[in-house]
């Protein structure tokens, strides 16, 4: 698994947006049992803290320990650095295991073994992540040529299945049909330019060109933008659900 994401761990906790109440509502009705959790590649920990609530132990994982400085500390939740395809977890520990915005960088079958491996039977696997947000058709316009045209040779291979929804990773486990969760929030537009800030490809772009490409879409955003302080954002909720 790749980590793309240490050195702006502060900024990913901030900027990246919240997955809704209601995916939460749906996961706890779900879980055969809400006794033990494993939230893999947890980052800053925005999953955990909600599971925190529905289960008596969380067990969040990542390969980044600067992403795990940033997340909550709760009574229920222990933090620790390890990789998806190998943990210190006990076999058949897990009611509940959650990937989120994560499993594309995931070796899929090591991963998978590794779930078979420390759910519980009848367990629940949830994969989940968003895809590109929607704001205006101009400022989404800017954000495509922004995606595409400039940095489309720095994206990593592995965000084709972000692109194609996650309907193409690898799923060993029958489907479970998901309910639609609306994902929507009131951005302004300091934060729609820092979240933009956090993506990967813009990473690798500064790295090769020493300069900052979302600078050169900013003038066209503000725009575009208009004179509102804020505009409601949609991002589309990337699900796949499936027992063990």
């Amino acid at each position: 698994m790749k980590d793309l994401f240490s050195q702006h761990s502060a900024d990913y906790a901030r900027y990246r947006p919240q997955y809704p109440e209601a995916l939460y509502k749906w996961l706890a009705d779900q879980v055969p049992a809400a006794d033990h959790a494993w939230d893999c590649a947890t980052g800053n920990g925005q999953l955990a803290r909600h599971l925190s609530l529905i289960f008596k132990q969380v067990e969040a994982t990542d390969i980044s320990a600067q992403q795990l400085k940033e997340a909550p500390q709760l009574p229920n939740v222990r933090y620790s650095v390890q990789p998806a395809e190998q943990t210190d977890f006990p076999d058949h520990t897990f009611d509940l295991i959650t990937v989120a915005q994560a499993i594309h960088w995931f070796d899929f079958n090591g991963f998978y073994e590794e779930v078979k491996r420390t759910a519980k039977p009848g367990a629940l696997l949830l994969v989940t992540g968003y895809g590109n947000l929607k704001v205006t058709n101009v400022v989404d316009q800017i954000i495509a040529h922004l995606y595409d045209d400039i940095l489309g040779p720095y994206w990593d291979p592995e965000r084709k299945y972000v692109d194609e929804e996650y309907k193409t990773i690898p799923f060993p486990f029958t489907d479970i049909k998901v309910p639609h969760f609306p994902v929507s929030f009131s951005w302004s537009l300091e934060h729609l330019i820092a979240y933009l800030n956090t993506w990967s490809a813009v990473k690798h772009y500064e790295k090769k060109h020493g300069e900052n490409p979302v600078d050169s879409i900013t003038e066209a955003l503000k725009h575009a933008w208009g004179t509102a302080a804020e505009h409601s954002v949609h991002f589309p909720l990337l699900l796949r659900a499936g027992r063990i």
